[in-house]
């Protein structure tokens, strides 16, 4: 199945959308998931160069067949971001050569649909612990909230697509709408515990000199794994 799997992380200001000043800021990754001999793949948090995707996928040989969304910001799926329009699910759903649903979290359907525009018919609502198939590839969802009320984390070959859950140093903010510190720390310390310390981490930006790490050094080095109670967590997140 290893040989099948095509696993491709992209950085959004680098590898596409180079032109676009806001993706070379917000140094967001996105990323391509998918089976090569089914020739399916899927997209995860596709934002700013959508068009540009589609088209490394099919220069790669693989045609879109879903997204996999780990939030609904509109750096990872597009919206309005502090009045910077970026091009997202909203655009992708929307071609005419493009048949592809948006996986999420449930609660998060109420929070992506204002932001981006879509509708309920574009989107699959799941739970965690869910299996999303891209050909004979599982991909296990992990619902980690915290950050967003139905962020996710995308768990796939001993590979951890963790969006701004967790970041090689750090964690995603929890002072932002529908934000919550302690789901926060129950994501970090109980949800994330179950992930061996050799899967590969993936996170959603590019926040850290490297642009992967194993969950185990990622133990070791991140600070938020420091804390050592839910008391001291809050304190320290203000």
């Amino acid at each position: 199945m290893a040989d099948r799997l095509y696993f491709r992380q992209l950085l959004s200001g680098r590898d596409f959308a180079r032109d676009d000043a806001v993706a070379r800021q917000m140094v967001n990754f996105t990323y391509l998931i998918g089976d090569r001999e089914k020739g399916e793949a899927m997209v995860v948090d596709p934002a700013y160069g959508v068009d540009e995707l589609v088209e490394i996928l099919a220069t790669d040989g693989l045609r879109l067949v879903g997204v996999l969304g780990t939030h609904w910001h509109p750096d990872h799926l597009g919206g309005d971001l502090m009045g910077h329009p970026i091009a997202g699910i909203r655009e992708l759903v929307g071609r005419t050569d493009v048949d592809a649903r948006v996986h999420i979290q449930a609660p998060e359907a109420e929070w992506v649909k204002r932001a981006t525009g879509v509708s309920d018919s574009d989107l699959v609502g799941h739970a965690g612990g869910d299996v999303v198939m891209v050909g004979d590839i599982p991909i296990t969802l992990m619902h980690t909230p915290g950050h967003t009320p139905g962020s996710q984390c995308f768990f796939v070959d001993g590979r951890l697509v963790s969006g701004d859950t967790l970041f090689l140093d750090g964690c995603g903010r929890t002072d932002l709408a529908g934000a919550d510190p302690d789901a926060m720390y129950e994501s970090l310390t109980q949800r994330l515990a179950t992930v061996p310390d050799d899967t590969i981490l993936y996170p959603g930006h590019f926040y850290s000199h490297e642009a992967h790490a194993s969950m185990g050094e990622t133990r070791r080095q991140n600070y938020v794994f420091r804390v050592t109670s839910l008391e001291q967590w809050r304190a320290f997140m203000g």
